[in-house]
């Protein structure tokens, strides 16, 4: 098929499908005893649809893939580049300053500083994530908006959420990220304190309160935390 590779899986489903993903490729599910000639047809059909696909997960941006936690390496923070700095010390600590992030270690391994400035990470996305919150709902406050909790915790899969009781959840990856994309987050799930869907009325109320939200939303898409 024109140098597009595929994996094909076999199940008791009623109708073919494709699934394209960053990490697993291209894979089509087909029904048990679905002929070869079937399966190419149909791929062929949908060949515009899966290039397309394929040429946006290129594009995408893997947070932590590849990162080394060594002297010299870069790390992301609050949307810039920092480099990382490993300090031999009996004291265990890191530091932030002129887009440097230190880590003061006695000799630790690299799985070790990975531990530190992972939970380094998330203390600072635990003091700075409430302050952006309450910074928006005083920004907002003939909304009313009234979360019942504000969450911080390590998300894989999204970037935040919001349960029907109001409780707020933010993934501590954002604090890697431009505050654009925080500020973002933020105010797309207060507005599902109004609307717990995403229908019209909701997109209504983001655009209002975020009038650039589909450029920022877009730029986002871009970033995975794999």
């Amino acid at each position: 098929m024109e140098n597009l590779k595929y994996k094909v899986i076999f199940s008791s489903r009623r109708t073919l499908s494709i699934c394209i993903s960053p990490d697993n490729g291209i894979v089509v599910r087909a029904p048990h005893r679905t002929s070869e000639k079937k399966i190419e047809q149909f791929v062929s059909e949908k060949v515009g649809w899966i290039r397309k696909h394929v040429e946006n997960n290129s594009r995408l941006i893997r947070l932590n893939q590849g990162k080394r936690y060594i002297d010299g390496e870069t790390h992301l923070f609050m949307g810039k580049e920092n480099v990382l700095r490993i300090n031999p010390s009996q004291q265990i600590y890191v530091s932030h300053y002129d887009n440097i992030i230190e880590a003061g270690v006695n000799g630790a391994a690299s799985n070790m500083i990975k531990s530190l400035l992972d939970n380094w990470y998330m203390q600072k996305a635990r003091e700075i994530f409430p302050e952006k919150t309450d910074e928006i709902l005083r920004k907002f406050s003939s909304y009313y908006f009234s979360p019942s909790r504000l969450v911080v915790r390590s998300l894989r899969s999204r970037w935040g959420s919001c349960t029907s009781e109001g409780k707020i959840t933010l993934s501590s990856e954002l604090i890697k990220l431009d505050e654009v994309f925080l500020e973002y987050v933020i105010i797309h799930e207060l507005c599902h304190l109004k609307y717990h869907h995403h229908g019209k009325d909701y997109y209504r109320l983001l655009k209002e309160l975020f009038p650039n939200y589909k450029a920022v939303r877009k730029e986002l898409r871009r970033y995975i935390t794999a």
